[in-house]
């Protein structure tokens, strides 16, 4: 008989308040958010104030938590005003920040007491002794280094009791524990201070230098290189995760689109519950793997869980094509008597294209696009404008906050 310690949360990325409460009705049941200072993704949407307390509100109106990340690793006079940060943030209701430096943690737990932190995964924990260290200064949940193996997990459990949080999809970062600083040395942005430029990303040629002559490596009409990581996938593996006594399983990608955070934690959140509804008879649904290569926008691997990387791992070479699916609109009502919904436009679509509708709990369907109207009722065979609202039939019921794409 499978033994599951505990059923984790699926803790999603919010760049904004729109992500926050899409995430959410999506299956989330928790949301990691940035402040406007003190974070790591300075061009996220990051939350104001009120804009932390409607999520506060909106998330535990509905069982679900938020957590604030303010992981930058502070420089002389960079923690300026961090303590009423802190403290403004436990007013608020949030319920733990994410944080790595040390001297940010003490800051919060003297103007904050009470507030829970999590150590960011930036502090490169890796062995239970270091885990067990965090608990004895107050740390509530130590979200782990990416680098750790799913055997390393296992044996932290065996020792420690402090909550684990792990990565299990989105983006890999080429540095140890995202400590870069190639964004620094190349356009003078600090990646630990939320300014990554993502330099690995970029396409580098390769020069053999003769003298003042550089003749290029790269065959022609070859991928330049990069030193870009391909994307981290943990869905088919969720039962290691959660069997090693995982708490909270996390998605990145605050600076995604809703189409991305309503997919991702769609998928997950039905896995889980699926898995841990019945571990002893699960079986895994390629529908849930289908629908994760909707939004990739890499190749996907398993990351340092069951082996170090490879070459394999890496973006080198011409990259696999992935089929691109679009986020066309969001339903806003249906009147199930006529079967025409009302949708929000967001991208392009027209008569005779199939589209996708997809909404909570995994529910899917496609049809084609037939009769359409504009705001004034007036027929149409595109909707080309942004954010336009228009009328279409719709072959099967939608609810408020069903998204609809297109391929």
């Amino acid at each position: 008989m499978r033994k599951i310690l505990n059923k984790p949360e699926v803790l999603a990325p919010a760049g904004n308040l729109e992500k926050l409460k899409m995430a959410i009705r999506y299956g989330a049941d928790a949301v990691y958010i940035g402040g406007q200072a003190y974070g790591l993704r300075s061009r996220a949407g990051n939350f104001s104030f009120d804009e932390m307390r409607e999520g506060v509100a909106f998330a535990h109106s509905r069982g679900a938590k938020v957590y604030v990340a303010a992981n930058m690793v502070t420089h002389e006079g960079d923690s300026e005003g961090a303590g009423n940060f802190f403290k403004t943030l436990k007013d608020i209701g949030i319920d733990a920040v994410i944080i790595s430096d040390p001297a940010m943690i003490t800051i919060c737990f003297n103007a904050a007491p009470g507030l829970p932190i999590h150590l960011s995964t930036q502090a490169s924990a890796t062995n239970y002794k270091t885990l067990e260290f965090w608990k004895s200064v107050g740390l509530e949940r130590v979200v782990l280094a990416r680098e750790v193996g799913i055997e390393e997990i296992r044996e932290m459990r065996r020792h420690t009791d402090i909550e684990i949080e792990a990565f299990v999809h989105g983006a890999m970062c080429i540095a140890y524990s995202g400590r870069c600083t190639l964004s620094n040395h190349m356009v003078n942005r600090d990646a630990n201070r939320g300014g990554c430029a993502q330099s690995c990303r970029w396409k580098y040629d390769l020069f053999e230098m003769d003298g003042t002559t550089a003749k290029t490596l790269v065959p022609e009409g070859a991928e330049p290189f990069s030193m870009s990581a391909v994307d981290l996938s943990m869905l088919r593996h969720l039962p290691d995760m959660i069997e090693a006594g995982v708490n909270s399983l996390k998605i990145e990608g605050r600076m995604k689109s809703i189409h991305y955070v309503s997919t991702v934690s769609n998928v997950y959140s039905k896995a889980v519950d699926t898995y841990c509804a019945d571990p002893d008879h699960f079986t895994f649904d390629p529908a849930w793997e289908d629908e994760i290569w909707k939004v990739a926008q890499r190749d996907l691997s398993t990351g340092f869980y069951y082996q170090v990387p490879t070459e394999k791992e890496q973006l080198f070479g011409q990259p696999r094509k992935i089929p691109q699916y679009t986020f066309a609109a969001q339903v806003m009502s249906y009147d199930p008597a006529t079967k025409i919904a009302t949708l929000q436009q967001r991208n392009n679509f027209g008569a005779g294209e199939e589209v996708e509708f997809y909404g909570p709990g995994f529910v899917h369907f496609k049809q084609t696009v037939r009769d359409l109207w504009d705001e004034d009722g007036e027929p149409i065979d595109r909707a080309p404008n942004p954010m336009m609202t228009i009328t279409m039939t719709v072959d099967q019921p939608v609810e408020p906050y069903y998204l609809m794409r297109k391929k």
